[in-house]
């Protein structure tokens, strides 16, 4: 370490230092470093997890699975034989009051409108039913 002990040119005003003071930068890092520490979570290499004891009940009853289409004109089929819109409603209500919720499998055309598709997901799940599912997405994809 070096000191200074005077002045070279014997004058009496003090020589400016050049060296940069860096405790306070020192300061800042340690203040931020046990700020880091304190927020990062200790973490765990294991995860407790609740499981279920015991088998799960076997469904014995499948549910019904109900066909609906809707082909190229626009056209809905309920299990292949076409069906007018109050028809449609009608059997959907008569779907929707069963005990067993059946499964609602909607196949729509690429081409139909979808004004017709959204006419029949709107009536399946005013009459309550709440297992749907649209088959055939893949041929939307280009």
């Amino acid at each position: 370490m070096a000191m200074n002990v005077g002045n070279a040119s014997g004058s009496d005003e003090p020589e400016v230092m050049m060296d940069i003071n860096t405790t306070p930068l020192i300061d800042v890092m340690l203040v931020l470093l046990v700020m880091l520490i304190i927020t990062i979570p200790i973490q765990l290499h294991s995860v407790t997890l609740e499981m279920p004891v015991g088998t799960p009940p076997t469904n014995l009853v499948k549910p019904e699975k109900i066909q609906i289409d809707i082909d190229a004109s626009s056209v809905v089929y309920w299990q292949g034989l076409p069906v007018t819109a109050q028809e449609l409603d009608e059997k959907m209500k008569a779907t929707g009051q069963q005990s067993i919720q059946p499964e609602v499998h909607i196949r729509p055309n690429k081409d139909a409108r979808y004004a017709v598709f959204a006419n029949v997901l709107s009536s399946s799940r005013r009459v309550g039913l709440t297992k749907i599912a649209v088959i055939g997405a893949e041929q939307f994809v280009q």
